[in-house]
């Protein structure tokens, strides 16, 4: 009996291995629900992606609406007659124009050197007024 008893622990013990441990096992069977559920979720979104298309397909075929549409948004197409206005958000741009002067200060010049004159390059003097330019 004692012999029987030993055998079926022995015999316990090796299908829990088998089970939790060895291959095949519960957590290799988690493993797989879990990439077959991420799978399945990427063939949804695939399938909703492939509906649109479709959908999208089957308006250029119809309709110049859809060709219209997409020349107009991918290669900024106007039509005769159309003029175009583009919109510009001012305060990003002011906000980006500050970043900018923060980023890269004007350079300040030194007490000897004029401002107005840039090194490299030639400054232009304008004439001095003369009398006979204003009697003439």
């Amino acid at each position: 009996m004692r012999i029987l008893l030993a055998i079926l622990i022995v015999l316990l013990l090796v299908l829990q291995y088998q089970l939790w441990i060895g291959r095949g096992g519960l957590p290799e069977v988690w493993q797989l629900q879990d990439r077959i559920e991420r799978q399945e979720a990427e063939n949804e979104a695939l399938r909703e992606r492939n509906e649109a298309l479709e959908a999208e397909v089957q308006n250029l075929r119809e309709g110049l609406e859809a060709v219209e549409e997409r020349a107009r948004s991918e290669l900024g197409l106007v039509a005769p007659g159309e003029t175009f206005h583009e919109v510009i958000e001012l305060d990003r741009s002011l906000e980006a124009l500050q970043l900018d002067a923060e980023r890269w200060p004007m350079p300040v010049p030194l007490e000897d050197e004029d401002p107005d004159e840039e090194v490299g390059q030639e400054v232009l003097i304008p004439p001095e007024e003369t009398d006979e330019d204003d009697n003439g």
